[in-house]
């Protein structure tokens, strides 16, 4: 299992930037580059760029990846301004895996989202807010998730029941906006993993 370690990655993008700086740029030019390399997306880029890495794999493997639901990384790297900053800063060098990373994000062929929710009023909304941003930055996301829901486990506890009748609203909600193109997974104690996450499949 991979894991970006983001102030990892920023140092590694800043060293290289650096590096590559001192090749050609007075001290003056360089003193410029190391203020505009404390800018904010500079570790945006370092994290896309190390995003990119990881999705490169998919070249010769299938490739899953977890992430927060905000599509705010991809967003910044398809403003041209941002784009056209980084190409200028890094002097064209751009790796091979972040060129193809949005491609490869698009390609429906290549790329399957699946938007990962609860069944209660603050994730669904977040999880809509991501649909739209993954939606600008051209990237499908057809199917969902309902993830660890009380109502899908038919418990008989009393309080719990009550939580599990307040999940229906939200459980319709997804199933309306995805077309049906949905699944709801049970509330469980344990992590599922392995042999339990081939189970989801039966």
């Amino acid at each position: 299992m991979s894991h970006i370690d983001e102030q990892a990655e920023l140092k590694k993008y800043q060293e290289s930037v650096l590096s590559k700086a001192r090749e050609t740029m007075s001290e003056d030019d360089i003193a410029y580059v190391e203020e505009d390399l404390r800018s904010p997306c500079t570790q945006e880029i370092a994290v896309f760029r190390a995003f990119a890495e990881v999705v490169e794999k998919a070249e010769d493997q299938i490739v899953v990846i977890d992430t927060a639901p905000t599509g705010h990384t991809l967003l910044l790297l398809e403003s041209t301004q941002s784009y056209n900053h980084e190409i200028k800063r890094s002097q064209g060098d751009i790796p091979e895996s972040a060129r193809k990373l949005l491609p490869r994000l698009r390609n429906t062929a290549e790329t399957e989202v699946i938007i990962v929710t609860l069944a209660e009023a603050t994730p669904v909304y977040e999880a809509l807010r991501l649909e739209e941003d993954l939606k600008r930055a051209k990237i499908a996301a057809k199917w969902w998730v309902v993830n660890s829901s009380l109502y899908r486990t038919g418990t008989t506890n009393k309080m719990l029941s009550a939580k599990a009748s307040n999940e229906i609203e939200w459980i319709n909600k997804v199933d309306a906006h995805s077309n049906g193109n949905f699944a709801v997974i049970s509330w469980s104690a344990d992590e599922i993993k392995g042999d339990k996450l081939k189970e989801l499949l039966l």
